[in-house]
């Protein structure tokens, strides 16, 4: 299959690598450092010691590639209006769009059946131009549960012990394409799942990324170094039930308890949540897909969540100052 994977950082360089080493034909989109790096050298996936490389086509121009089978997003929530209009040569008429990224993502309500059918998330997409961008007919939904950094350009380095995709159409159907899309990416390695419920998935994860992710940037601790502190894993649970509560709403179930995802949490040691990242080398951070979601779909289904909310204030004056001192 052609593939190409817009966005080649830490999961993105992580996919492009299992994909074009199981044979498919992959370009990848990147920039800077990373991309010279690609270019170069190839792309070099390492986990436990052990590494391989590959060689693909690496450009910094959608354009470059041409029509593909399947195309991944996986940037940065907040790189992605700029990136939508840019993706247009990359699609045929049966071209599926997986953005496997963090947080609520743009299309959620595409065939969502409820009353917001097909409606923006105003704080990702205030003026419905990331909507109008793309078809969102295209869209397969996509949760990547691996957690993956980049040490050194062109290389994409597995920190966790598991690595799995979890793919869904947005109305719940077993269709022709997500099960090749699903084929494809077992073919090349990667631990694949299909469920009916991707919203159930989408959420899940997001109540990984937010007990901790947000409280690590404004703390500047690793999740060891929190949960050693009571008050914080404290805060963490309430934050959790919050975004539960918000979550049920709109007709989501969860599979685990407050008490069995912040376990997961604590298993990871002394891992550096992605805002932790984004603080320390003074980067934007992703505070509307993971925290300002939950604060509007909250507002608009009437389920108040103080601990969030005050969370979301906070965070969004430390981004501010990020992208004040970002040039």
């Amino acid at each position: 299959m052609k593939i190409c994977i817009v966005g080649a950082g830490a999961v993105g360089g992580f996919l492009a690598g299992h994909l074009a080493r199981g044979g498919h034909d992959v370009s990848v989109v990147a920039r800077g450092a990373q991309l010279a790096a690609i270019g170069a050298n190839g792309l070099t996936v390492r986990k436990d010691g052990g590494h391989f490389t590959v060689r693909c086509r690496a450009a910094d121009d959608p354009a470059a590639f041409g029509p593909q089978d399947i195309v991944f997003i996986t940037l940065k929530a907040h790189d992605i209006a700029a990136m939508l209009p840019r993706i247009g040569p990359l699609f045929a008429d049966r071209t599926v769009l997986v953005p496997a990224i963090n947080g609520i993502p743009w299309w959620y309500f595409h065939k969502e059946g409820g009353k917001l059918d097909g409606a923006p998330v105003r704080c990702l997409d205030p003026d419905g131009r990331l909507l109008a961008a793309v078809d969102p007919a295209r869209v397969l939904g996509g949760v990547v549960q691996v957690a993956v950094h980049v040490p050194e350009p062109g290389v994409a380095e597995q920190t966790s012990a598991t690595a799995a995709f979890i793919l869904g159409e947005p109305d719940g159907s077993q269709s022709a394409r997500v099960t090749a899309v699903s084929r494809a990416m077992s073919d090349a390695g990667l631990k694949t799942d299909v469920t009916p419920k991707i919203r159930d998935a989408i959420w899940t994860k997001l109540l990984g990324n937010i007990a901790f992710n947000p409280m690590s940037a404004l703390v500047v601790a690793d999740l060891a170094d929190m949960f050693a502190q009571k008050p914080l894993v404290d805060l963490a649970a309430r934050v959790v039930r919050e975004t539960m509560e918000v979550a049920g709403s709109y007709g989501i179930r969860f599979a685990v308890t407050v008490e069995q995802r912040l376990e997961v949490a604590r298993k990871l040691g002394k891992y550096k949540p992605s805002m932790l990242q984004d603080v320390e080398r003074g980067r934007p951070m992703e505070v509307e897909a993971i925290v300002g979601t939950v604060v509007e779909l909250g507002e608009r289904a009437g389920v108040a969540t103080p601990v969030v909310d005050t969370i979301y204030a906070l965070l969004k004056a430390r981004d501010r100052a990020l992208r004040a001192a970002d040039p």
